[in-house]
């Protein structure tokens, strides 16, 4: 919420919009909780102060590459800042340490080849532009010069990109851990990317691909999770790898909760279709 004296005649601020989400406008009057709000799409809102955020006049037109270093850390200047980056084909963006991606809905194979993750290799999360490959490569570096198994979070809702995501981190630490193919077998990198494993653990490397719960506006058919584990040896090299799906909430599979949606088939299984001929029919 922001507080009445931050808000001034002339502030430029960020008014919620049932629509477009956020508008962004100039403050012409400010009475007790009401804000009136010139907006740039040419309308006068009154706007309560609790649902005004104030706006960066300074803001840069591309957006910034590490969210940290925003004027403001709310929900609208976090938005505005991928949608700016996202329209000049920036799909990554840092906050702090924590990588946000967003789909771009097309295959960008320049982003994701060798000549990329040679870029990559042994680059500080911050010194190159955002990028999985830097996630990637900074929990392996730890893995190694510290000894200790590292984890990384891929979560979202679906259609978020959480399958392709994780596809290119495996790539990343495949290409670091990995060798050739030799005599027409598959490359490590192909056997782990098929999900393949071997054994000799050391060092253990793990992803949690977390689905977000089904909300009004998913088409998710169920949580779930998938845990992939690659395993390395003294060497940094992979000596195998594992992936483990798990359902996280059983409850999800016989029952849904308003207003969430779900196209589960045990849904129609549990509404007890009618009986013909002793036999029951599911669509």
């Amino acid at each position: 919420m922001v507080a009445q004296s931050n808000l001034a005649v002339g502030s430029h601020v960020w008014v919620e919009d049932p629509e477009a989400a956020w508008i962004d406008g100039e403050v012409v009057e400010v009475n007790s909780e009401d804000i009136e709000i010139n907006c740039t799409s040419g309308r006068t809102i009154v706007a309560k102060a609790s649902n005004v955020y104030p706006k960066d006049p300074e803001f840069p037109p591309c957006g910034v590459d590490d969210m940290t270093r925003l004027a403001y850390l709310h929900e609208p200047g976090l938005l505005q800042n991928l949608r700016c980056r996202y329209d000049i084909s920036e799909i990554y963006t840092y906050t702090g340490n924590i990588l946000i991606a967003v789909n771009p809905f097309r295959r960008l194979p320049h982003l994701y080849d060798n000549h990329m993750m040679e870029q990559y290799k042994g680059a500080a999360i911050g010194e190159l532009s955002p990028h999985p490959f830097a996630i990637a490569d900074a929990a392996y570096r730890l893995m190694i010069n510290e000894g200790i198994s590292q984890s990384i979070l891929v979560s979202g809702e679906s259609g978020a990109g959480k399958t392709e995501s994780t596809k290119m981190l495996m790539r990343y630490l495949a290409y670091m851990g990995g060798k050739a193919a030799v005599d027409g077998r598959r490359s490590v990198e192909q056997q782990v990317l098929e999900g393949s494993c071997t054994s000799d653990k050391f060092c253990l490397f793990t992803f949690f691909i977390l689905r977000l719960a089904v909300q009004p506006c998913s088409r998710s058919i169920c949580r779930f999770g998938k845990f992939v584990e690659i395993q390395f040896n003294e060497r940094g090299k992979i000596s195998g790898a594992a992936i483990r799906t798990y359902l996280l909430e059983r409850s999800r599979v016989c029952q849904v909760s308003d207003p969430e949606r779900n196209y589960h088939c045990f849904y129609m299984l549990c509404a007890a279709p009618p009986e013909v001929n002793g036999l029951l029919h599911v669509y």
